[in-house]
């Protein structure tokens, strides 16, 4: 089990340390950690280059969730002997990982995004139908409140939901509770701009005209 933790921990870090952002500065020319919030996430990509380019990061970033937890659970079931319960922990801790990589990431300075987009990705992955329902809510309360911010929490919401419900055991609890903290921490600035109605609406990145991919 120590193995597995350990061999799934690293391997899960790793990818979620590899970010969409360079391939936007790829097509664009324009390092987005340099820019607007100064961080490589999909928010700081739509900010800087326009929808077109949040849209790209988000993509991938969501993709290496996916990616993390699908592999996760074919290892586990193919070449494991775990219990349900185990299961369960071995993809929420490969959750935590990919979100921890993504956001502090080995290959440029710890310095990342937020980990919205993966945790989307993650969430797909354990359970698609509560993915795709808090991904509805993500936008609906996006576009209903103006602000991506609210919307990201509710789908915080959603995340703790199913590892309180539909997982098996505490340790998805800790996990999901942690990343909602950490993600918190990671908004202080956004929640404070959001207080003196400085916070970035989501009307002003679909209007915001940048480079054609």
């Amino acid at each position: 089990m120590v193995i597995w933790i350990i061999c799934i921990s690293v391997v899960s870090y790793l990818i979620g340390s590899i970010h969409g952002s360079k391939i936007a500065q790829f097509f664009s020319g324009i390092n987005i950690k340099a820019e607007g919030l100064k961080n490589s996430g999909a928010s700081n990509a739509a900010i800087v280059l326009g929808m077109k380019y949040g849209i790209l990061v988000a993509f991938i970033d969501i993709i290496k969730g996916v990616l993390v937890i699908t592999g996760t659970r074919f290892f586990t079931q193919q070449y494991g002997n775990f219990s349900v319960l185990e299961q369960d922990a071995l993809l929420y801790l490969a959750g935590a990982a990919v979100i921890l990589g993504h956001n502090f990431p080995i290959f440029t300075g710890f310095k990342g995004g937020k980990g919205t987009a993966s945790v989307i990705g993650i969430l797909f992955a354990i359970y698609w139908p509560l993915g795709l329902i808090g991904l509805l809510l993500l936008i609906g309360t996006t576009f209903l409140t103006d602000y991506l911010l609210i919307g990201v929490f509710v789908f915080y919401f959603v995340f703790l939901g199913e590892a309180i419900w539909f997982s098996e055991g505490y340790i998805p609890i800790a996990i999901a509770s942690f990343l909602f903290v950490m993600a918190l921490i990671l908004h202080i600035e956004n929640f404070r701009r959001l207080a003196r109605k400085e916070e970035m609406r989501i009307s002003t990145f679909i209007k915001r005209k940048k480079p054609s991919l």
